[in-house]
C-alpha cells in the first residue's frame, strides 16, 4: 500500500468520523450515516490493497 493511499484512506475515514459525529450532534441521521458509510468504504479500501500488498511478497 503506498503512502499516498494509506493518507487517502486515513483522511476518508476521518471525515466519515466527523460526519457521523456531528449527525449525532445535531440529531442528523442521514448525515451519520454518510459518516458510517464513508468508514466503510475506507475500511473495503484499505483491506483491498492488504491483500494486495500480500501478493506482492
Amino acid at each position: 500500500m503506498s503512502t499516498g493511499d494509506k493518507i487517502d484512506n486515513a483522511t476518508e475515514d476521518a471525515k466519515g468520523k466527523l460526519k457521523e459525529a456531528v449527525g449525532k450532534g445535531t440529531d442528523d441521521h442521514e448525515l451519520e450515516a454518510q459518516g458510517k458509510g464513508d468508514q466503510v468504504k475506507a475500511d473495503v479500501k484499505k483491506a483491498g490493497e492488504n491483500i494486495k500488498d500480500a501478493f506482492k511478497h
